[in-house]
């Protein structure tokens, strides 16, 4: 059994380091494949990984570098799928927000044969939102999916999403930018597949950490959830 993490990068060299060193030293009890996939960073984000690899700092895991014009974070995902070898994929961003240990939890019901989507949800657990903006915004695209999906969901917008590779292999997705996450979503829940939620903790950066993600992605979002609900 092995774990193919997606790892889109644009501009994060602060961080890229020591996401690697948290997803390169976790012990998930299966392989790892981890896929940085660079959309073009104009900063040392693809420098440092590259290092990274030819230092060999890191162990029982596969760990490789696709480089590519920048286009936005669903064009990486889409990269990284297609790229991916490993039985289960899931994305992990190059920040902080997102504790590489609780893929632990979240791959499990996969591996037992139980279920086929897993997503790490935020609201599950009680965190601090440092912008209420963002938390509402997740919160409303949640609620439209359950309007319009009759999902159940409690975090859409999760970056912890965990598929089995047969499944996300076979949804064809055509978002190049944050536009990913509501499109994989409607796709699956069109398709009558189930969901399950785990609770996951969450650490919110700031936007001049580099949080990207600003209200126009939000209505995006709403463009995409209300587009493929109507289209067959």
């Amino acid at each position: 059994m092995k774990i193919s993490i997606i790892v889109p990068v644009y501009n994060e060299e602060k961080t890229i380091g020591r996401v690697l060193d948290k997803l390169t030293q976790v012990d998930l009890g299966v392989e790892k494949e981890i896929l940085v996939i660079d959309d073009g960073s104009a900063d040392k984000s693809g420098e440092i990984v590259r290092n990274y690899i030819k230092n060999g700092a890191y162990k029982k895991s596969d760990l490789k570098l696709i480089t590519k014009k920048n286009a936005g974070k669903g064009s990486a995902v889409r990269l990284g799928i297609r790229e991916a070898k490993g039985d289960i994929i899931t994305v992990q961003d190059a920040d902080l927000e997102y504790n590489p240990e609780e893929y632990k939890k979240l791959i499990a019901p996969i591996i037992a044969g139980k279920e086929h989507v897993i997503y790490g949800s935020r609201f599950l657990l009680k965190h601090k939102p440092r912008y209420k903006i963002y938390f509402w915004g997740n919160k409303f695209l949640t609620l439209l999916t359950k309007v319009l999906y009759g999902s159940k969901i409690t975090d859409m917008e999760t970056c912890y999403k965990v598929f089995r590779s047969d499944l996300i292999k076979k949804i064809e997705l055509r978002s190049n930018k944050f536009d990913i996450e509501p499109e994989v979503t409607s796709k699956i829940l069109k398709k009558g597949i189930k969901i399950r939620e785990i609770p996951i903790a969450y650490i919110p950066r700031s936007v001049e950490d580099g949080k990207k993600i600003n209200w126009v992605d939000g209505l995006q979002a709403i463009y995409t959830l209300f587009y493929w609900r109507l289209r067959n």
